[in-house]
């Protein structure tokens, strides 16, 4: 103990090297993004997620999305926790039969104007659980969908893609 001691305090921490300047890309998408979020909403775009059963590779590739590399809440792009204050309903997961009261119910207390996005092929078109007894064919038999975003998962830069081409829709 007194040896591991004694190497915490002559050794430099173990950290992470500072991130590495954001892709230009990357940050022309989410400044379009916003833009174009303040033109037709007039606020920034507040999104809304919903795992209607995914096995959560999606969410990971979503939370990436806040993480200092894409870091969206500096674009105004935000995730809320209440429907009531979102504009946009992600949907993952091949929505089990159990979630789809949870899903009509999170979309009916959502405002207009609303969009619904299925993010990954589970909730495109039901992916490798469309067959199951347990499961509806994706989100598009909820509900009615603006956007689809295949990939299993999608990627971050392709989510951001996706979230500006429906906001040019």
């Amino acid at each position: 103990m007194r040896k591991t001691l004694f190497e915490s305090l002559t050794r430099r921490p173990f950290t992470e090297t500072a991130p590495v300047p954001v892709d230009p890309e990357i940050i022309r998408m989410a400044s379009e993004l916003d833009a174009e979020a303040q033109r037709r909403l007039g606020h920034s775009l507040s999104l809304r997620l919903v795992d209607a059963g995914s096995c959560n590779a999606c969410e990971l590739e979503l939370n990436a999305l806040s993480n200092p590399y894409y870091d969206l809440e500096r674009f105004g792009l935000r995730f809320v926790a209440s429907p009531r204050h979102a504009d946009v309903l992600l949907v993952t997961g091949p929505v089990t039969k159990n979630m789809r009261e949870a899903l009509l119910r999170t979309y009916d207390a959502m405002p207009g104007p609303k969009w619904v996005v299925a993010i990954g092929d589970c909730a495109v078109c039901g992916g490798l659980y469309a067959d199951s007894y347990a499961c509806e064919r994706g989100t598009a038999s909820v509900l009615p969908v603006d956007l689809r975003i295949v990939g299993c998962p999608p990627s971050p830069r392709r989510l951001l893609e996706g979230l500006l081409a429906l906001m040019g829709s």
